[in-house]
């Protein structure tokens, strides 16, 4: 039995693996605790933050899920700019990536920095004189080089959300994290935010300049979030009414995205959405909304599950073994998948 288990492991990763050749990505879920604990860095790990186990694993792969994305923090990684990677925090990641290997999982990293670094609490920019470009390159670099061996891994996600950044680039930085990883390997792919926190309804206002990164590759994946209530942020600070919301607005908020892509011929994925359980009028704007991604060839994660996430009323962790509402409807959408969009 345990024999047939690994075969079926390994036959579900190497299809996955094959679909990934051909820009194809199934929906995901985003799998969260190695990012917490912000306020306590590094921190200490199963007391400030966790990564996520076999159970969480297994318990997604059984509904379907086939991509896996992980937060992580950078000060944890790297405890000092430039310097080494941490020997014990990259073997915490290694298990993870294994227990998703063997669960026939693919994985994205992302690091959860938001365009930042922590140095005695004190966050610097990426291009200042405390956090250069060339630091972040070669963080990359090295990460790129330390993990060359899975082949798990979908996609490094440079960096969530980028914002505010002021007189630093968002553009260079991200060109020289490309450089710094097609340094190591030729082939994965590069997933590239943008400016303004991803928001996919204001991307090609904020973020078309990056239809210009260069990769040698041809394997950059640009990565929108999206939000429904109507500040775009997820916190759903107000109710569905307050909002004015309908079921049409998570399409009309990700269409923007979406078009910049055609219209450039780029690959996308919507890296962050999700819906409170407190009324299930956002049920159906979620499924509206993924009904659209499907139809037009992109997929995304949804954000987020992790059993640290308690009462976070956008959580997909179940609770005491029940599934939570909003799995009743993002089901649908696990076993066909979605798919990278290529807008050719």
């Amino acid at each position: 039995m345990k024999h047939l288990i690994i075969l079926l492991s390994i036959a579900v990763l190497s299809l996955v693996k094959v679909s990934a050749q051909y820009n194809a990505l199934p929906f995901g879920v985003s799998l969260c605790g190695a990012e917490f604990g912000t306020e306590n860095l590094p921190g200490t790990y199963g007391v400030n933050y966790i990564y996520p186990d076999k159970t969480e694993i297994k318990y997604f792969a059984k509904k379907g899920v086939t991509v896996m994305q992980m937060p992580f923090r950078w000060e944890r990684i790297q405890k000092t700019i430039g310097g080494p990677l941490d020997i014990t925090e990259l073997s915490y990641m290694k298990r993870f990536l294994t227990d998703c290997a063997a669960s026939g999982v693919m994985v994205v990293l992302n690091m959860h920095n938001f365009a930042r670094y922590k140095i005695n609490n004190v966050e610097y920019i990426i291009g200042s004189q405390e956090v250069p470009v060339a630091a972040f390159k070669d963080f990359w670099k090295k990460m790129a080089f330390a993990l060359r061996s899975f082949d798990n891994i979908y996609a490094l996600d440079i960096m969530n959300e980028p914002h505010d950044m002021g007189q630093y680039s968002w553009f260079n930085a991200a060109q020289e994290a490309i450089k710094g990883i097609r340094e190591m390997n030729k082939d994965i792919y590069v997933m590239v935010e943008g400016e303004s926190y991803s928001n996919a309804a204001t991307w090609a206002v904020n973020n078309d300049q990056l239809k210009y990164l260069k990769d040698p590759a041809d394997n950059i994946i640009y990565n929108a979030h999206c939000y429904f209530d109507n500040d775009y942020s997820g916190t759903y600070a107000k109710s569905y009414d307050e909002s004015n919301i309908n079921p049409q607005t998570g399409v009309n908020y990700v269409a923007p995205f979406v078009n910049w892509l055609k219209a450039n011929g780029k690959k996308g994925f919507v890296g962050e959405f999700g819906v409170p359980k407190n009324d299930g009028r956002w049920l159906v704007v979620l499924d509206n909304f993924l009904n659209y991604l499907t139809t037009n060839g992109i997929s995304g994660s949804y954000w987020a599950a992790g059993p640290w996430w308690k009462n976070y009323p956008l959580s997909l962790h179940p609770v005491a073994g029940n599934d939570q509402p909003q799995m009743g409807v993002y089901a649908k959408y696990l076993q066909g998948g979605g798919a990278v969009a290529s807008a050719n």
